[in-house]
C-alpha cells in the first residue's frame, strides 16, 4: 500500500516513523520542504518517493502538488506526526481519497478554543476559556475567568509562547510578549499535578496507552534554567489515582471520534482529586518521549504505530517492567559546552539502570533551553520501583552537570 507521510525527517523522530512504515510493507511517498539529499539517512533509506514543496504552509499549492505526483498510484494513507501538518494532512486524505481524519475532524485538534468546547459539550471537565484576538479582548477574559489565568496560542504546540498571569501588571507583561499571535486561548490555571494520556488507537480502540508525569509542569520547567525537567512514564497506569485521567482519556477520544493514530493528551489532578482537561493532539508527544515508552514496555512503538495506520492492527507485545524518566540537561554558562562532570559515578551507582545517554560533546555550542525541551541533552534510566526510579532521576539533575564557556 502507498502512505503519503508529510515531512518524514522532522521533528528528529520522524525518520523512525518512516521506517517503521517501511518495515510492515508501505511504500512510503515522503512530502517535505527539505531538499532530499539532507533528510536523515534513516527517513531517506526508508522512503519509495519523495516530493520537495517549497513550503509546508502553503497547503493549497501542497494539496495541488501532490495529487498531480501522487496520481499514477492509489495512496491509502495520508500521515503526518508533526503537529503543523495535520490540517494539511486532512486536506490531502480529502483530495486523494485516503482513509482517515476529515478536515471537520482534524480542527479541534490543533484548534484548542474549538476543541474544549466540542469537549465540554460532551461534558468533560476543562478549564473555564475564551478567545481573544486583541489586547482588550485577553483583559476581558482574564477578569471574567478570574486570576490567575494561562495565556496560550489557539494552535501552538508544547509550552511554546504559554505564559501564566497572576494579576493584571503580570497580564500587561505577557501582552507585550505575545503580540506576534493573531488569537490567543484565555483560560483558567489549573493548580495540580500535570500528567499525560498517551495511546496508539486502531479503529476507535486503544491498543496503546501509557501515562505519564510531568517533573515539574512543563510551563515551570521552561522558565527556570536550572531545572532538569523529568518526563516519567509511570509502569502502574492502572493505579487508582490515575482512574480519573484515563477515564477522561477515553471520553476524549471518544467525544471527538478519533479513530487510528498516536495521540497525546494532558491533563491535570488536583489536590482534591478533581481531573481536569488540558488539551491534545493527533500526534505522538515530543521530547523522545516515544523511546523513553520504548524503554518501560520493551517494545517498539514507531513499527507499532505503523502497523496501527497501515494494517488497523496492532501485535507488539505490552509488559509494562519499568517505570522510565528522561531527564533533560542544562549546561552551566554561556556558549561551548567544555566538559561533562558527574557521568563516570552515576555509572558506579546506577549503570545497570541508565539505558541512554545523549549529551552534547564538548565544544558543541549550548541549545537555546527556551526553545527545546530536550536541552543539552539528556539521560533516560528506568527501574521497576517508582520509588527507585524517581531517586535515580534525582540523582541525575543533581550530580550531572555540564559547564559551558
Amino acid at each position: 500500500m502507498y502512505v503519503v507521510l508529510i515531512a518524514p525527517g522532522y521533528p528528529a523522530e520522524m525518520p523512525l516513523f518512516t521506517r517503521g512504515l517501511a518495515r510492515v510493507g508501505a511504500r512510503v511517498l515522503g512530502v517535505g520542504d527539505q531538499p532530499e539529499e539532507d533528510l536523515p539517512a534513516v527517513a531517506r533509506e526508508s522512503l519509495a518517493g519523495y516530493l520537495r514543496v517549497e513550503s509546508l504552509v502553503n497547503e493549497a499549492a501542497v494539496v495541488e502538488a501532490v495529487r498531480r505526483w501522487a496520481s499514477p498510484v492509489r495512496v491509502e494513507r495520508v500521515e503526518c506526526l508533526w503537529e503543523p501538518g495535520v490540517l494539511l494532512a486532512a486536506k490531502l486524505r480529502e483530495a486523494l481519497g485516503a482513509e482517515g481524519m476529515t478536515y471537520e475532524e482534524a480542527v479541534p485538534f490543533r484548534n484548542k478554543d474549538r476543541m474544549k468546547q466540542v469537549l465540554s459539550a460532551a461534558g468533560i471537565r476543562t478549564p473555564r476559556h475564551a478567545l481573544a484576538t486583541t489586547a482588550e479582548g485577553c483583559r476581558d477574559a482574564a477578569r471574567r475567568i478570574g486570576f490567575p489565568v494561562i495565556l496560550k496560542p489557539i494552535a501552538g504546540a508544547g509550552s511554546a509562547d504559554t505564559h501564566r498571569v497572576d494579576d493584571e501588571a503580570a497580564l500587561e507583561a505577557a501582552l507585550s510578549r505575545i503580540g506576534h499571535l493573531d488569537e490567543v486561548n484565555v483560560e483558567e490555571f489549573v493548580e495540580g499535578e500535570e500528567y499525560t494520556f498517551d495511546t496508539v488507537c486502531v479503529g476507535g480502540r486503544v491498543a496503546f496507552h501509557s501515562i505519564s508525569w510531568y517533573r515539574p509542569r512543563p510551563l515551570v520547567a521552561r522558565t527556570v534554567e536550572w531545572i532538569s525537567p523529568q518526563i516519567v512514564m509511570l509502569r502502574d497506569t492502572e493505579a487508582d489515582e490515575l482512574s480519573g485521567g484515563r477515564e477522561m482519556g477515553m471520553a476524549v477520544l471518544g467525544a471527538l471520534n478519533f479513530r487510528t493514530g498516536f495521540t497525546h493528551m494532558e491533563w491535570y489532578r488536583k489536590a482534591d482529586g478533581e481531573v481536569v482537561f488540558g488539551e491534545i493532539a493527533a500526534r505522538p508527544p515530543g521530547a523522545r518521549s516515544v523511546d523513553v515508552m520504548n524503554y518501560a514496555c520493551d517494545i517498539d512503538l514507531f513499527t507499532g504505530w505503523a502497523e496501527a495506520v497501515a494494517h488497523g492492527r496492532f501485535t507488539q507485545p505490552v509488559e509494562r517492567r519499568h517505570n522510565a524518566v528522561i531527564i533533560f540537561k542544562r549546561a552551566q554558562g554561556q556558549g561551548r559546552v567544555r566538559h561533562v562532570e558527574g557521568l563516570a559515578r552515576l555509572f558506579e551507582r546506577y549503570g545497570e539502570h541508565i539505558v541512554c545517554v545523549d549529551l552534547l560533546p564538548a565544544g558543541a555550542p549550548r541549545r537555546n533551553w527556551q526553545q527545546t525541551l530536550i536541552g543539552d541533552g539528556y539521560l533516560i534510566v528506568r527501574h521497576p520501583s517508582l520509588e527507585r526510579a524517581l531517586e535515580i532521576a534525582d540523582a541525575v539533575g543533581t550530580d550531572l552537570q555540564l559547564h559551558a564557556g
